[in-house]
This record gives structure tokens, sequence and C-alpha cells, in this order.
């Protein structure tokens, strides 16, 4: 009896560890498609802060002209 329950303890513990290490996998997966997407966001809008500003000095030198 005792050993039958050792041997299933020692089961559910391989068990356990193979789902820890899915679950980790998992995670690291979601980290960095959130990193990425972060960064794929972000970095645009980087872009943009500098940008606009530099449309808008082109645009109202274009106005200024009179074109």
């Amino acid at each position: 009896m005792e050993t039958e329950i050792l041997k299933k303890l020692e089961e559910q513990q391989v068990q356990i560890n193979l789902i820890y290490l899915s679950v980790e996998k998992t995670r690291k997966y979601f980290q960095w498609t959130m990193i990425i997407t972060l960064a794929l966001f972000v970095l645009p809008l980087i872009g943009l802060f500098f940008a606009i500003p530099s449309f808008l000095a082109q645009y109202s030198q274009i106005q200024t002209l009179g074109l």
C-alpha cells in the first residue's frame, strides 16, 4: 500500500514538473509577444512625435508662400 502511494506521488511530481515547464514556456512566449507589440507601437509613436512638428513646419511654410 505504501509503495503504491509513493509511486503515485512520484508520478504526480513528474507531471507537475512537466506542467511547470509548459507554463514557463507559455509565459515567456506571452512576455516576448508583449514586448514586441509594445515596441511596434511605441517606436512609431516616438517617430510621429518628431515627424508631426516637422510636417507642420513645412506645411506652414507652404502656406506663407501662398501656394
